[in-house]
């Protein structure tokens, strides 16, 4: 694990798939990322690209050639990533194309993350350069766990997560395969509190297309705000824990996984950016704790 501290908070990051492990409240002692229990779900906050969520078949086609990527795609438990800078107060990782990843996205590209601590900000910066010779496809997105109940005497369902303004939220709806079907369940109707219940994931994430609020608040009913994540960066949000588990992840996305209907077509994919020859592409989302 690699550390940065400040005079608040102390924050870990595994240099495998450079996966954000810790961030710790150095004056009480909170651990507020979930810490990977094997027997529940054996992440903290993986990095997705250059897909997110999973894809038909776990494949797509580019000029008509396919190509395997496994969900979420090749940052997640990614051995090859190396530290590139260790500063006291911020890390940067990147991957860079190989051999190896040609196999399964044909793109020359350089992926770099930044986890850099402002008082009790953390600042995730993804900054992603196309190296190749054509445009290059891609979507990019956090899933970052959180820690709840966190203090003694709670329950999951003191917790709640409360966005910036009121909104008008569907879910859509996964399938059998992990694809989004053409079906939306309500999740807000002019409301921005969202009750966390041991039920809330039993259809899996919550998917917010084009979420108009960009900030949102993990609190407690009895201790008040625990942390805020902002993602202006990010189009797209996803909510998620494993049924019953004591955690929930938000997840800024900019793109999703595959919809029923796709042609498996990267070039078309619903939510998909395109980067041009040669250039770079900047997304940050931050997690401050209260």
């Amino acid at each position: 694990m690699n550390q940065i501290e400040n005079d608040f908070l102390s924050v870990g990051v595994l240099t495998k798939g450079a996966e954000l492990c810790s961030i710790k409240n150095l004056k009480t002692d909170k651990e507020y990322i979930w810490q990977a229990n094997p027997e529940i779900w054996s992440s903290h906050a993986p990095n997705l690209f250059p897909i997110v969520g999973a894809l038909k078949n776990g494949k797509f086609f580019f000029n008509n050639k396919a190509y395997q990527l496994p969900k979420h795609g090749i940052i997640r438990n990614n051995g090859n990533i190396q530290l590139k800078e260790k500063n006291p107060d911020s890390l940067i990782f990147n991957l860079k194309y190989s051999e190896q990843t040609l196999k399964s996205y044909p793109f020359k590209f350089d992926f770099e993350i930044r986890f850099q601590l402002k008082e009790k900000t953390l600042i995730v910066s993804h900054k992603i350069t196309n190296l190749d010779k054509k445009s290059m496809y891609f979507s990019v997105g956090g899933h970052p766990a959180f820690n709840a109940p966190l203090y003694e005497g709670e329950t999951y369902e003191d917790y709640y997560l409360e966005f910036d303004k009121n909104l008008d939220l569907n879910t859509w709806l996964l399938n059998d395969d992990g694809l989004i079907s053409s079906k939306t369940r309500t999740i807000l109707r002019d409301d921005n509190k969202i009750q966390l219940h041991k039920y809330l994931f039993d259809k899996d994430a919550l998917i917010f297309k084009n979420i108009k609020s960009k900030k949102v608040a993990l609190k407690s009913r009895k201790k008040g705000t625990v942390l805020t994540v902002e993602y202006n960066d990010f189009e797209d949000l996803g909510i998620w824990a494993k049924p019953g588990a004591p955690y929930v992840c938000i997840e800024p996305w900019l793109g999703y996984a595959d919809v029923e209907g796709t042609t498996q077509d990267i070039k078309t994919k619903e939510g998909i950016m395109e980067l041009m020859p040669s250039e770079t592409f900047d997304a940050s989302y931050t997690i401050t704790i209260a």
